[in-house]
């Protein structure tokens, strides 16, 4: 996920670590991935990326994002694990599983 808004939204709730991994591992079951490994750190420029070998990095900003903001980059980055580009087949996967969240 490459989108870092300016001015990101203010502080609504913050989660530690070990449960916004929870929720990677929770999302990783309803869509059907594993990924290879978890890890958060600093990133200046993007909420998250997905490497080529299934590493998942998470900015540690996140922690202190809306659940439904956590929501969307963790689902965006897990997605990338069946998908690798943002085309249609992407975009559609991403809407399908956020509107589950909704329902």
């Amino acid at each position: 996920m490459t989108m870092k808004p300016a001015g990101a939204s203010l502080l609504e709730e913050s989660v530690p670590a070990a449960v916004f991994k929870a929720e990677v591992e929770t999302w990783a079951r309803r869509i059907g991935v594993e990924p290879k490994d978890i890890r958060l750190r600093p990133m200046k420029r993007k909420w998250a990326s997905c490497s080529s070998s299934g590493r998942l990095t998470f900015d540690i900003g996140l922690l202190r994002q809306p659940a439904h903001f956590r929501a969307e980059a963790i689902v965006h980055e897990l997605l990338h694990l069946k998908v690798a580009n943002h085309g249609r087949l992407f975009r559609s996967l991403l809407r399908s599983h956020l509107a589950d969240r909704n329902a």
